[in-house]
């Protein structure tokens, strides 16, 4: 009997972590769209100290170093084919 509960909670928590994913998952493509004005300040930033993500990061407030350098490699960096 404490078998059968052990597999339907393990059941529900595995559907709770794959919805938890999922929502990451969308969270992470809304959080690469940058506007204008930070796209213009990443460009700025990189110019000045290159791939210092936590510089960057630093001048725009809510964005994380990982965002900001996923953010330019997949904006600027040239796929090779």
């Amino acid at each position: 009997m404490a078998d059968a509960a052990d597999h339907s909670s393990q059941g529900t928590s595995s559907v709770a972590l794959q919805e938890f994913d999922e929502a990451e998952s969308s969270k992470d493509c809304e959080k690469l769209e940058f506007s204008d004005d930070e796209a213009s300040l990443v460009a700025r930033m990189f110019r000045l100290v290159g791939q210092r993500w936590s510089l960057i990061a630093g001048r725009i407030p809510g964005r994380t170093p990982e965002e900001i350098e996923k953010y330019w490699t997949s904006r600027y960096t040239i796929s090779e084919q």
